[in-house]
């Protein structure tokens, strides 16, 4: 405020400075938003692709003794 009680900036400045806090925000929401696709895809194709395994597990071969 100024001595005589008036805004020394208006509203219309006050949103205008504020711009390039707002462009951060923005890109730290779509950053936030593409990391969530990311993991739906992931656990999408996870679930999706799920295909049993039947391997047997080898004997266990023992050294030979000297």
């Amino acid at each position: 405020m100024s001595p005589d009680g008036t805004l020394t900036y208006s509203f219309a400045e006050a949103v205008k400075a504020s711009y390039p806090f707002y462009v951060v925000r923005l890109a730290g929401g779509v950053l936030y938003l593409a990391g969530m696709l990311v993991m739906a895809y992931n656990v999408w194709k996870t679930v999706a692709g799920r295909q049993p395994v039947d391997n047997a597990i080898p004997p266990a071969v023992a050294p030979a003794r000297a």
